[in-house]
């Protein structure tokens, strides 16, 4: 009896090898083939918008002052420090 995951293993890969052959054919559910082939991908789904956290942390990651000695980033300082930023409605000056 094959354990949960060499089953799933097993269904995965019988399911993308009769993708393939469908791919080969050209038959292709609802999508125009060509499309579908284009450089191996399938979507090209926009990118998300970075959150203003994602943004401070982006723009302020290379500074020394969130940094440790060994280089990794002191997020929670960092957190800190954008608690208090203006756009968050923190300390005023």
């Amino acid at each position: 009896m094959p354990t949960y995951r060499e089953g799933y293993d097993d269904g995965f890969e019988r399911g993308y090898r009769l993708a393939l052959e469908d791919r080969r054919k050209g038959n292709v559910r609802g999508q125009d083939p060509e499309r579908f082939l284009q450089a191996g991908r399938t979507f090209n789904k926009p990118k998300r918008k970075l959150s203003a956290w994602n943004k401070y942390v982006k723009a302020n990651s290379k500074k020394p002052r969130f940094r440790y000695r060994n280089g990794k980033l002191n997020l929670k300082k960092m957190a800190v420090a954008f608690r208090k930023t203006q756009k968050r409605g923190g300390k005023r000056k």
